[in-house]
């Protein structure tokens, strides 16, 4: 079903709201109907998709003289839409007012109230006043009564609402979230993002854009886009989940160094950067992983997630096979780890491609949004200037992998310790000193002053070096539907799809 506009076509299902319209006698092009008859009118509004997958809320007016006419297409209209049973009725709203420029408060008011009011969305709003505000109040509301949370601020907001939800689901089902091979209840409570922030690379990801009112009609027409979601342990203790990146390294150093800088705001990215940068800072240590191999993508086929996307849906098919066959204990049999002893600049596991503005295939290009695995990148000890170049081919179309000291890997868990580590000596590691064995000793005097580096995990930092990372395969929900493509990629696109597929 559709609504024929003058110049377009508009599906049910990307209609926003239907509403009778009192007829203004300005109007023009009319005055040779009112002097005939009493005009009747109703109002569609619906969504505009324009450029870099923006949305804008559109209008188009329906006039006739047949006021029973009129009522019989605006009834129609919204029984079609009371069918669109995705659509959310009910929001839980949290907004972070401290967060990026301090507009979270602001865009919410302005932009995002005004579109759930025309939708006949009704809201709870909670206003944040503290770290942790959000995911303590989870724990105690109803959330049951809710068709969905939606966060107003940047990826730490999300990354807080998100430990929120997915614990108080496992709480609610008595799993214990400190079991690292506990198998995690769904979350189907889809959480929304406005993006109000310093970094909005989650909404970025899977939307393609950061814009508050392309989120908030996202929100609206009841998108839904599953995510996959790590697990982050030590020593059989949760410490956190992790949705985009998980770096130690330069990426955690960069972190480390930017928290001493808040007041410098989003500025303060870039100074840490360059400091870390010219630093040049490696570690040694030891990863010990498992492949993914119930994925149908690989990290270099340069095929990209997009809305309704193939591998994902083939991966978790192929993943739900494997666990009914084997089960989990399966998992964890000897000869399927991988492992790998070295001196990295930087070890960095993906769920998602991590793309922002500034890097527009961001860390892993064809890293998929739902297809339970993450990418591994292990950036081995080089130079300064080699190192360079491998950041550089974040910004533009070469392929950043390509380079001898660049090692992929699509994965779906991974063990990590540090030669310098406290941990070494203990049993944190299920994965144990016979498959670690000896660490090599022949780490420079000149660089052991460094003792560890940090993980950056989704922007915030992790006290251990020492982690157990498992990727939960579609954990929780979004109001997204991924990144559409474009219409002039959409050949290319399907060609390359069909090279992997052969």
């Amino acid at each position: 079903s559709c609504v024929h506009t003058e110049n377009c076509v508009v599906p049910i299902s990307e209609i926003i709201a239907v509403e009778e319209t009192e007829f203004n006698k300005k109007q023009r092009n009319i005055g040779r109907w009112q002097k005939m008859a009493k005009l009747h009118a109703f109002t569609v509004h619906f969504v505009k998709k324009a450029r870099n997958h923006r949305w804008r809320c559109s209008a188009a007016t329906f006039w006739c003289v047949d006021e029973h006419l009129c009522n019989q297409w605006t009834q129609a209209l919204k029984e079609l839409l009371e069918m669109q049973k995705s659509r959310p009725k009910q929001l839980l709203v949290y907004i972070n007012p401290f967060g990026g420029k301090r507009q979270g408060k602001r865009i919410y008011e302005q932009k995002v109230a005004p579109l759930f009011s025309l939708a006949s969305i009704s809201t709870d709003v909670v206003v944040t006043e503290h770290a942790n505000h959000a995911k303590d109040n989870l724990f105690e509301v109803n959330i049951y009564k809710y068709d969905g949370v939606v966060c107003v601020g940047g990826d730490g907001m999300f990354s807080e609402v998100m430990h929120g939800l997915i614990g108080r689901m496992q709480k609610d089902s008595g799993i214990d979230q400190n079991n690292p091979k506990a198998s995690l209840v769904q979350c189907n409570i889809r959480i929304g993002i406005i993006p109000a922030g310093s970094t909005d690379c989650i909404c970025y990801s899977t939307v393609g854009i950061s814009d508050p009112v392309t989120s908030a009609l996202h929100i609206i027409v009841g998108d839904c886009q599953p995510l996959d979601v790590s697990s982050v342990h030590h020593n059989n203790t949760f410490l956190k989940y992790s949705v985009s990146l998980l770096g130690y390294g330069f990426y955690g150093d960069i972190l480390k160094d930017s928290e001493k800088k808040r007041w410098m705001g989003p500025m303060r990215y870039d100074y840490s950067g360059f400091k870390t940068f010219l630093s040049h800072h490696y570690y040694e240590g030891t990863i010990a992983y498992q492949p993914a191999k119930h994925t149908h993508g690989s990290p270099r086929d340069k095929v990209s997630c997009r809305t309704g996307c193939y591998i994902c849906k083939q991966s978790e098919k192929q993943l739900a096979e494997q666990n009914k066959e084997h089960g989990l204990k399966n998992e964890e049999g000897e000869e399927e780890w991988k492992v790998i002893k070295g001196k990295f600049l930087a070890i960095n596991a993906v769920n998602m491609s991590c793309a922002c503005p500034r890097s527009p295939k961001g860390l892993s290009p064809a890293a998929h949004l739902a297809d339970g695995s993450a990418d591994l990148i292990l950036v081995r000890k080089c130079s300064r200037f080699d190192f360079l170049r491998y950041l550089v081919r974040h910004t533009n179309q070469d392929d950043q992998f390509d380079f001898p000291f660049v090692d992929v890997y699509r994965v779906k868990c991974f063990q990590f310790a540090s030669k310098l580590s406290e941990d070494n000596e203990s049993n944190v590691m299920d994965i144990g000193k016979k498959r670690f064995g000896q660490f090599c000793r022949d780490h420079p005097a000149c660089c052991c002053n460094i003792v560890n580096s940090t993980w950056n995990c989704d922007g915030e930092t992790l006290d251990s070096s020492a982690i157990e990372v498992r990727v939960h395969c579609q954990l929780m929900k979004l109001f997204a539907r991924g990144i559409e493509e474009d219409c002039k990629d959409e050949a290319a696109h399907s060609q390359s799809s069909i090279e992997q597929l052969l």
